[in-house]
Order: C-alpha cells, then structure tokens, then sequence
C-alpha cells in the first residue's frame, strides 16, 4: 500500500497533485516544459503507475501534459536498444508500464493538451479521452529509428480505429487530427485549451462521488478486455522490436 506523502515528489517527469476528493493530477513535463521522453521517463513511468496503483486514496487519475504538448519529442538519453541486456531493460520496463497502468483499478482520464507523437497507448488504456483542438496523434519515433513499433501500439491501434485503419496509421506515420480522432473513437471530447482541465475535473469529481467498489471495479470491468489483448502481445511486440533493433545496429557497425 503506497501514501501520496512518500511518493509525491520521487519523480522528475511527473508533478503529482491531489484533491481533498481524491482526484490525482499527473502532468508529465521536463524541467516544467513539455515532456522530452527519454530512458529515463521510461524507466520512472513503471514506479509511477505502481505507486498510483497501490494507494487506496486515489479516486480518479487525470493524465495531463505540460505546456502546448502531451508527448511529442524524445531523446536516446538513457536507452540502450542495440544490446542484449539493454534492451531486456527496456523489454521488462515495457512490459511492466501498461500492465501497471491498468492496475490503476479507478477510473483514468487523459486530458491531452496537444500532441501525442509517441506512447500514445497510454492513452489508449483511459478511460476517457479530452483534447485540445490541435491534439495530433502519430507513432513517429519507432520508424525514424527503424525499429518495429511493438510497444503496444500495435496491439491497441487496430483494435480502437479498425484493423486496416490502425495498420494504416503505423506504417505510413499517418497523423491523425482531433476531429478525425473523435470520429474514429479515440477522442471523447475537444475542448477549448482553458476549457480542458476543468472539463476534466468536473468528470473527475462525478465519478469520485460514486461508491468506492463501483468505482474500482467500474475501471476493472472496462479493462478486462485490454487487460488480455496488453497480456498476451507486449512480450511477443517488443520482443520483436527488439530483434529489428539488434539489426539496425548490424547495418550500422562499420566492417572489421
């Protein structure tokens, strides 16, 4: 069992902020700016989602972003794909992040205050979905490094917008705008940028109001269906992008 008092200010990704309702605020940033994702964030994100998880006080999560991005730009800083043991980090912490994610057993909402370039399965595992009206979606950083995007991505893709219409979106790096998004079902609501956090907050607080076990297991409920598709694919995907990283590293290292 985890309390907001030990865990709070552990991560330097994720401001943490509570409501005397319950409802926990988590800004991803860098430095207060926008999130620039690196190993780092990576490794912090698997603690985070754990400790969010294990404490009985959290009523509602908001996933939130800083600045006029929610994910967008990342940094090799802290991953190593391109050997055995570094990448077996990078495949358990993959492994771990979504399936702690989905631990959080009270209802998710991920309030995007614009583009979402990179782990956008986070987002895929809420609950509900607001956004700002420049809110884009694309899976960019796995092609630029020539790696297969196996983080989960293609596991919740497909099944949120359509087999052919998610397999689209990842090989060609489509970018999705907010209204195409809302068409498709990736996005509930789009909002005015002054309008996101208090629309989030008002939902925050009528689920907040409701029975502890329906709102625990309200979220569990939901889940059950992603819980299975996350379980039996993550190892299998990332395994695989860990192969097409081994190679790119080949075709990289100069002849001896």
């Amino acid at each position: 069992m985890s309390r907001f008092e030990h865990y709070r200010d552990r991560f330097n990704h994720a401001r943490l902020t509570r409501s005397a309702s319950g409802i926990l605020e988590v800004r991803f940033h860098t430095n207060e700016g926008p999130l620039l994702f690196n190993g780092h964030s990576h490794e912090e994100f698997v603690e985070l989602f754990h400790q969010i998880a294990a404490d009985p006080d959290n009523h509602v999560v908001i996933l939130t972003g800083s600045g006029n991005a929610f994910m967008e730009h990342i940094s090799p800083e802290g991953f190593d794909f391109f050997t055995p043991r570094g990448y077996d980090k990078i495949y358990r912490e993959g492994k771990k992040v979504l399936m702690n994610l989905l631990d959080i057993e009270v209802p998710v909402i991920a309030a995007l205050n614009g583009p979402v370039r990179l782990h956008s399965e986070y987002i895929l595992l809420s609950d509900i979905v607001l956004a700002t009206p420049d809110t884009v979606f694309q899976d960019k950083p796995h092609f630029e490094f020539g790696i297969v995007p196996g983080d989960g991505v293609n596991l919740l893709w497909p099944e949120v917008i359509g087999s052919i219409r998610g397999r689209y979106f990842l090989l060609t790096r489509q970018q999705l705008d907010a209204e195409t998004a809302r068409e498709w079902g990736v996005i509930n609501e789009i909002l005015p940028r002054e309008a996101l956090l208090p629309r989030a907050y008002a939902l925050a607080e009528s689920l907040a109001a409701l029975p502890t076990l329906t709102r625990r297991y309200t979220r569990i409920a939901l889940t059950q269906k992603l819980r299975r598709i996350i379980d039996e694919g993550i190892g299998y995907g990332l395994a695989l992008e860990g192969i097409s990283a081994a190679d790119v590293a080949q075709q990289s290292t100069p002849a001896v």
